[in-house]
Order: structure tokens, then sequence, then C-alpha cells
């Protein structure tokens, strides 16, 4: 059977990611025999007309659409997706009879209230490497899926955990805007922070993949597109149980060293396990540190406090790895005297970039969403497509933003609003320049080596703001 897959997002911010998921779900069709087609929105230049054409050229029996984001979770400058979604959608129905079935992270939020909005067929919540293959059977025969929504009722175990399809033509597109390939280690997430929907999406029990199968994409990887830097899309890389380690160590094995990237909790790491990864090429890491105080952590349900976050950044700024720190303001109990001791400590931490984000996005189905329910910032009847924030009763929205921009005005690495250099870095990577780029905002980086490309006469399809 013929089957479209599209990639929806248009999201490149800190960087554009390959659709890795998609990459899987493709790989699955075709290892069953199907004939299936990647269509990626931003690598076509968002032309809705590119892929009406796709559409009628290849004529599939069934399409697929991944939704990653439901918008950018950036309350100062908020960029809302789903409006793209259904222009695909409307599009796809104006042009071919297949059935469409939503699916990704993103949808697996809210399956319910997305599937309305943009007016597909049928949606998958949660993994769709095996109910995908259900509904392509029930097309395939004349038939219909079960259900409108389906849920996946059993979380994959780790050995059937598919490599992507890494699509020629997509991963061109990427390498050229950062010369960056996406592997997946793990599912899953044992933390229970108050925000998060990892958790919902992948289950509380970490399932790893073999550390050989991971070895093996990651040669893969390098031997037929010679991709200059790795990025493991694990919600935590560094995981207690130390499968991270052994995916280093089998590197190490096979003699492996490519610069690599990951987001890690700042706590459990040794200076062993960093030189193990730095030797591997570990060159820059992105902490989910999330809070600049034990106050605002508590209010996060994290286990660890600032301190840790301040060792995680020296231990690995001694071994020459850069480090990018994520922050929110407007944590559960959070106050303006925990405000202005979280922006001292994010000050000091003068060895790191720190991107910094105000107000926190309500997710159905979190610990957060609940609290907001409390605190009567929403209500049961709310429509959560539409970003909704979280900020701690006590502090006065106003103050915060005023606070928070003067505070961190003029100072190079501490990044606020968070996507204040998204255009100049997006620039650089066109002019081809490669990697992540944060880390050159890093205090005595500025003059660090960068990678660039040979420049060609190729037409970078990304926004055309430059």
């Amino acid at each position: 059977m013929k089957i479209l897959l599209i990639s929806s997002n248009i999201a490149q911010s800190p960087y554009p990611v390959y659709p890795l998921g998609l990459g899987m779900i493709a790989q699955v069709l075709r290892r069953a025999g199907h004939q299936a087609q990647v269509f990626d929105f931003l690598a076509s230049d968002r032309s809705l007309a590119a892929l009406a054409a796709k559409a009628k050229d290849f004529a599939p029996d069934m399409i697929g659409v991944s939704v990653r984001n439901i918008d950018n979770v950036n309350l100062l400058h908020e960029q809302k997706y789903i409006g793209v979604v259904k222009d695909i959608v409307d599009t796809l129905r104006a042009n071919s009879s297949a059935a469409i079935v939503l699916g990704g992270a993103g949808f697996s939020i809210m399956p319910e209230a997305i599937l309305d909005k943009v007016g597909a067929d049928y949606g998958v919540a949660g993994e769709g490497e095996e109910l995908v293959l259900e509904i392509a059977s029930a097309i395939a025969c004349g038939g219909k899926p079960a259900s409108r929504i389906m849920r996946a009722p059993l979380k994959l175990e780790s050995g059937r955990i598919p490599s992507a399809y890494y699509d020629p033509g997509l991963m061109d597109f990427y390498l050229k805007s950062g010369n960056m390939a996406s592997v997946q280690t793990k599912r899953g997430c044992v933390h229970a922070c108050t925000y998060c929907t990892y958790p919902l999406l992948e289950g509380h029990v970490l399932r790893c993949r073999e550390p050989s199968a991971v070895v093996d994409d990651i040669e893969r990887l390098l031997k037929e597109y010679k991709v200059q830097l790795i990025f493991f899309t694990d919600s935590v890389f560094n995981d207690d149980a130390g499968h991270y380690l052994d995916i280093c160590r089998l590197m190490e094995k096979r003699g492996l060293t490519v610069p690599w990237t990951a987001f890690f909790k700042p706590q459990g790491m040794d200076e062993a396990g960093v030189r193990l990864m730095k030797a591997t090429g570990l060159g820059a890491a992105e902490l989910g540190s999330d809070a600049p105080t034990d106050t605002a952590l508590r209010g996060l349900n994290k286990t660890f406090h600032f301190k840790d976050i301040r060792q995680a950044n020296e231990l690995l700024a001694a071994q020459g790895i850069a480090t990018a720190n994520y922050f929110m303001f407007g944590s559960p109990g959070e106050t303006k005297a925990a405000v202005l001791e979280g922006i001292e400590n994010i000050k000091s931490l003068d060895k790191t970039v720190s991107f910094i984000f105000m107000g926190i996005r309500i997710l159905p189905g979190t610990g957060l969403y609940q609290r907001a329910l409390a605190d009567k910032l929403v209500a049961a009847s709310d429509d959560l497509l539409e970003p909704v924030y979280y900020i701690s009763p006590a502090l006065d929205k106003k103050w915060l933003e005023e606070t928070l921009t003067e505070a961190f005005k003029g100072i190079r690495h501490c990044v606020f609003p968070p996507d204040a250099l998204e255009s100049s870095l997006q620039f650089m990577h066109k002019l081809g320049y490669s990697g992540l780029l944060w880390e050159m905002l890093i205090p005595g980086n500025q003059k660090r080596n960068r990678t660039k490309k040979p420049m060609t006469n190729d037409k970078f399809p990304n926004d055309k703001t430059f």
C-alpha cells in the first residue's frame, strides 16, 4: 500500500531537528512491505502547493501527519502550530481521497481537541509503530480502524523500538541546517516533574534500546551521510542505571569518536563518566536545570538542588564541555524574593549559557494542570489548545517581565526571552556554520573554532527574514 507520511513541524528553535518519530514509523511500514514516502513541510519551504503536488503525484492510499509541537511554549513571543496542521489537512483533503491519520507527541497530549480542530479522519495517541500497521491493514482490506482515536495499549519493549528511516532528501536539508542528526537511545522517564508530559507520552519506566543498535545507527549516519554532530533525543540522556555509559563504552570499543550532544539532568554525573563521554565526542551538554532556586525546584517536584546545578556546570566546564541551562520563572510557590535570588544564581553561572523562560505552559494530565485548577488559573472547561501559562499567584506578570528584562539586559550569556537570538543562529546556519552555535555565547568562548561547511549555490529553504 502507498502511504504518505508528513512532518508538519515548522519549529526551528533552538535548531532544526530531523523528524525522528516519523522516520521510525516509516521504517516499520517499509519493513512490512508498504511503499512509504516522507514529506517534510519545513524542508519544502512550508509550501502548500508543494504538498498538493506531492499528494497528487504519489496518490497515496493512506496519509499520516505527525504533530510534534502544539506551540512554542514561549509566553512572550507565542507561535501556534495547530493552524498549520489544519492548513495541511485541508490541502490534503482537496488533493487526495486517502484517509488522514494524525499522530506524534504534540497530538498525543490532547488528541480529541486537535483531531476536532483540524478535521482529520483518525488519530494515534502514543507510540504508533504497531497501531499504524493495524490501521494500514484495515484500510488495505477496505475497512476502517477500530475507533476514531486509537491509543497504544502496550509500550514497545526495548528490542522492538526501531531504528529510524533516514530519508536522503530530508537528511540533506537538515544537514545543511546545522549538520546534525538525531538518534534515540531510550523511551520513558522515571521522574515526575510537575509540568512535563514525557511520562504521559512514553511511560514511567525506562525502555532502553540495545547499545549495539544505537551504535549501529551512529555508524550508519557517519558512513552514509558524513554526519558531523549527533543529537541524542532522549528526555534525559544520563539515566541512573548507566545505560548511557554502556553506549559510550561501546562507542569507545569500536573506535567511534563523533561530536555529540544530549539533554542531561544536573545530577548523577562524575568525573570518570564525563571523561568517558568526552572521549567519544561529547562537546556540549544541555542541562534541564529548569528552576534557579531550591524554592522553585521544589515547586516543580525536582529531586535536586541548585548546588547540584552549579556542580554539574563546573564538572562539565572543567572538561572543556560547553553547557546550556534552561530556566523557568513562575513556578508554584515562587515569590518575589525567590525570583530575585534566582536571578543572582543564574548570573553566578559564568561559564555557561542560560536560556530563560517566563511562565510555564500548562498541559493536560500533568501535576501543574492540577495545581492550576486549584489556584483557579484555569477551569476544567478551558481549551488548552490555546496556550495558558502558569505563573505563581504570588507574582505579578508585568513585574516579572520587567524585572527579568532589566536583570538580564546586556548579559550575552543570559538569554531572555529565550528566542532572542533565534534569527541570528538560523542566519549563521544558512551561511554554512554547523553545530549548535549557542556555545559561542559562553564567556571566553567567542573565539572558539566553528566548523563552516563550504558554501554552495544551493537554496536554503528556511525562513526568508535575512
